[in-house]
């Protein structure tokens, strides 16, 4: 064997070793039950409240998300077109709950034929605020008066929020709607709400509270259309964008509204200025981000991108 032969040999199998590495770890938490299935998780030690992305190469028909063997999640699989001849791939985003705080945390994908896999998470513990809000009369009517009205209001949303389109409007990572830095809520705050009347409710806040005047500008936090501009009775002048299946923002407390329904918007175009409309108890904006309904932190998306092409392309189809 010559020189070179032996270079070459020696290479072949630090190639095969590195190989087998990176397969077991691609599949150290996993079960697969289809053999020509390959995926990546991102991330895969969530937090409750994160946002869940999964990349296949073959299609999907949905990922499941069960805690303790309860079903507590679904998010279909849409197709991300390819490219410059990369090719495409299917992806799922699905929310860890902010109220799951440990146990058993697994991902199903299935198929057409059925289960293809099935995934462990190890969760991140994670800690929320507590807040107690004082409601005024008026906002106390907001919140116990009866009102067909505000439960209309509310299934219109809800019909949008559960509508899973086909269209990817925004991929990467999401821009802050407003360059103040001020909070006055944060995501996954455990609310009581007390009333004028001397009574209580709880809740848990959905998004983050960002504390501007009013005549603030806010900027859409990503690419998108606009599926709802609307003054409704419970968060005022709101604005909503779809950015890909299942994937929504939304804008609460408006002042005045820029957009119109079926607008259809890029990062940082204007949709709108804050102010103190519907349940409000003083000028902020409601930032809110929906995955496939549930309340997700909008910070993941600001941190990381809602889908990371390259790093999937990278696992699916080239490790």
């Amino acid at each position: 064997m010559t020189k070179r032969q032996r270079s070459a040999s020696i290479l072949f199998i630090i190639f095969l070793f590195f190989s087998s590495v990176t397969a077991c770890a691609q599949t150290r938490n996993s079960i697969i039950h289809d053999a020509s299935l390959k995926f990546v998780v991102i991330p895969e030690n969530p937090s409750p409240g994160e946002p869940v992305t999964i990349g296949a190469n073959t299609r999907v028909t949905e990922a499941l998300l069960f805690v303790n063997g309860k079903q507590v999640g679904r998010a279909p699989f849409f197709h991300v077109p390819g490219e410059r001849n990369v090719p495409g791939f299917f992806a799922a985003v699905i929310t860890i709950p902010s109220t799951v705080d440990s146990g058993d945390v697994i991902i199903k994908l299935n198929n057409a034929n059925g289960e293809a896999a099935e995934i462990a998470l190890e969760l991140t513990p994670r800690e929320f605020l507590s807040e107690t809000i004082h409601l005024d009369p008026v906002n106390t009517g907001i919140r116990t008066d009866p009102s067909p009205e505000r439960t209309r209001q509310a299934n219109q949303l809800w019909q949008i929020l559960t509508t899973t389109g086909e269209q990817v409007y925004h991929t990467g990572p999401f821009l802050p709607p407003t360059t103040a830095t001020r909070r006055t809520s944060f995501f996954g705050s455990r609310r009581v709400f007390q009333y004028s009347t001397g009574g209580r409710d709880t809740s848990i806040h959905a998004g983050v509270d960002f504390g501007v005047p009013t005549g603030t500008r806010v900027d859409a936090c990503g690419n998108g259309k606009v599926v709802l501009a609307m003054m409704r009775i419970v968060t005022g002048n709101s604005v909503v964008l779809e950015h890909a299946p299942g994937i929504y923002s939304l804008y609460y407390h408006l002042d005045s509204i820029a957009v119109n329904e079926g607008d259809i918007v890029r990062t940082g175009d204007l949709l709108g200025l804050s102010g103190s409309t519907g349940l409000s108890t003083g000028p902020h904006l409601h930032w809110e981000v929906r995955v496939n309904t549930e309340n997700t932190d909008p910070d993941a998306f600001v941190e990381r991108q809602i889908i990371d092409k390259d790093l999937i392309i990278r696992n699916i189809y080239y490790r």
